[in-house]
């Protein structure tokens, strides 16, 4: 199953969130649209979408209340798209944490080279220097690739879920840690999600019967109970390792 980019255009202008919606579908992009700041916050939360393209004059919560919100909780990409093109909204933007700035009008190419850039470093900005490297995570024969959003063991492809690939993919940027449930549930779902322990228990399950030869005695992704994950170092840092020892 091929994955979908999942995008969420927040832009009061149906016009523009009519031809911005056209052009990233006609891409193989899955597509969100909200044309306030309230619904946008509300559809984030809810969805958790892959990147952000945000509209800064906004009714109500306006695009700089939406960076904050965000930033609070997420390192989602988020780019400005906005008629206001002075140096200082520029500037102001990028230091409350949005990703990139285009201004209106803007070319088509630029903006879908801009989306495919903000992907790229979110998903290759891992403490792991492999990952950073190349984009690949690897313990024994468990692959990570990032760039293809897909899983392998002993280079056979998973077919993990969309929720089931986030759930692999945030646990390797962070090997040898332990996430707990709640901040896994946060950087899935958002802040608010109604998703509880138990259906991230149920993702897992199926992760296991997916990757482990037994599932009952993990090799990749151990829990620890009443806690959270926690998924096993990389090829590389365990040969430092033993190095060092």
């Amino acid at each position: 199953m091929e994955y979908k980019n999942k995008v969420l255009i927040i832009e009061d202008d149906k016009h523009i969130s009519h031809f911005l919606g056209t052009v990233l579908a006609a891409n193989n992009y899955d597509v969100l649209t909200a044309e306030t700041g309230e619904y946008g916050c509300a559809v984030i939360n809810s969805h958790c979408p892959d990147i952000i393209i945000l509209d800064l004059g906004l009714p109500g919560i306006d695009g700089w209340d939406v960076i904050s919100s965000v930033r609070k909780w997420s390192s989602m990409p988020i780019i400005v798209l906005s008629a206001r093109n002075s140096e200082a909204d520029k500037v102001a933007a990028l230091e409350m944490g949005a990703d990139d700035y285009i201004t209106k009008p803007f070319g088509t190419e630029e903006l879908l080279a801009r989306i495919r850039t903000a992907l790229r470093h979110t998903r290759t900005s891992a403490a792991d220097d492999g990952i950073s490297v190349n984009g690949v995570f690897k313990t024994g024969d468990l692959t990570i690739d990032y760039a293809k959003y897909r899983v392998y063991i002993g280079g056979r492809d998973a077919n993990l879920t969309q929720n089931e690939f986030r759930i692999v993919a945030l646990l390797g940027k962070n090997a040898g840690k332990v996430l707990t449930y709640d901040y896994i549930i946060k950087q899935l779902w958002g802040p608010h999600a109604k998703t509880d322990n138990q259906i991230l228990r149920v993702n897992m399950a199926n992760i296991r019967r997916k990757i482990e030869k037994k599932p009952a005695e993990p090799q990749y992704i151990f829990t620890e109970v009443g806690i959270g994950y926690r998924m096993a170092e990389s090829d590389r840092i365990k040969q430092e390792n033993m190095v060092n020892t």
